[in-house]
């Protein structure tokens, strides 16, 4: 008689193959949006241990422990013990915030999170800002390199916020011996997201300033829920660019859309965007149009590196976003009502 399948064995004895435990993460911003995305597949991962996920209010994945708190509230190192890493996705980057508000929350939020992990024990924080923090600059190389430098402005909306999260990255490992922070900056995030980028699709024309040359690179929450659990695995680490492969030329994404143009010279759009902006009428400073004049296409060679691919393509990141946004009306970054529709067409110029 032959003996048992050792597959079999193991079976029937639990006990005599040990399970390997995986890391405990803790998740902010865990209720919703990517933080929400992320807690859902951590908690379906066998190779993670227990998904801590904080937020100011519960979110719906069960399977994960909820601690109900502000990200701000020192409290929330008690919470983070146990855990060997933590992803802070509570950033508030919403166009209608109010930028004084918006940054207290975002600089401060951050600033807590690397504190109480470093005194909870925490070894990992990944943090996530986005490509915007290259600049969108006439120079910049196609595609930028992870290792480019820096040369964002704080003159687009939440970018600044996002320079100080960058800077308080770099800070944290001298300041606390032993915690590794990895930071992921995706491109255009495409997925249940509204941000002057996306609504730049919503517009009955889309604007090009005369001149200039956009380059079009997306990324899908799926793709970059994807790459932060590479991070939390450990099989990354350092600065993350996230996107799709490649890009689209302005001309493609007109095809693709098919969304006429509207080309205006330089001074009139920057002037005109500035100018509704003082006065509040559109939530978008001058400086998000930067943003679609000039190319930040990132490489990802890092996560490449690392084996990570991207299931997206620019293509089909952009049918989504233009799906999501058919029936919104936006003009100069403000969303209009259906009664102001009609006239947007002609107010649009």
């Amino acid at each position: 008689m032959s003996s048992p399948d050792p597959q079999v064995r193991a079976a029937r004895n639990p006990e005599s193959t040990p399970a390997v435990r995986g890391p405990v993460v803790a998740v902010t911003g865990a209720a919703s949006g990517v933080g929400a995305l992320l807690t859902e597949r951590l908690a379906a991962s066998d190779e993670v241990g227990q998904v801590i996920a904080i937020d100011e209010r519960r979110g719906e994945c069960a399977a994960a422990q909820w601690h109900i708190l502000d990200v701000r509230d020192p409290a929330i190192a008690d919470k983070l013990r146990g855990a060997d890493v933590v992803v802070h996705l509570a950033l508030d980057l919403d166009l209608e915030t109010d930028p004084a508000a918006r940054t207290a929350y975002n600089v401060r939020g951050t600033q807590t999170v690397l504190t109480a992990a470093a005194a909870a024990g925490v070894h990992r924080v990944v943090l996530c800002t986005s490509a915007m923090v290259y600049g969108a600059l006439p120079d910049n190389e196609l595609p930028l390199s992870e290792d480019a430098e820096l040369r964002a402005t704080a003159e687009a909306t939440g970018v600044g916020d996002l320079l100080e999260v960058e800077r308080l990255a770099r800070r944290a490992p001298r300041a606390h011996p032993g915690l590794n922070v990895t930071v992921a900056r995706p491109a255009v995030l495409v997925g249940g997201t509204d941000t002057a980028l996306t609504r730049y699709f919503e517009s009955p024309r889309l604007l090009v300033v005369a001149g200039s040359r956009p380059a079009w690179q997306f990324c899908h929450v799926e793709d970059l829920c994807g790459a932060l659990e590479y991070a939390v695995l450990e099989k990354v680490d350092g600065e993350l660019a996230v996107g799709c492969d490649g890009w689209l030329e302005q001309e493609e994404v007109e095809e693709l859309s098919g969304i006429r143009r509207m080309e205006l010279p330089s001074a009139v759009a920057l002037g005109a965007a500035a100018r509704l902006h003082r006065i509040g009428l559109t939530p978008s400073p001058a400086g998000d149009l930067a943003y679609t004049m000039y190319p930040w296409v990132v490489s990802g060679s890092r996560l490449h590196d690392a084996g990570w691919r991207p299931r997206w393509t620019n293509e089909e990141v952009l049918a989504e976003l233009l799906e999501e946004v058919a029936g919104r009306h936006t003009v100069a970054g403000r969303r209009l009502g259906r009664k102001d529709a009609t006239a947007a067409g002609a107010a649009g110029a």
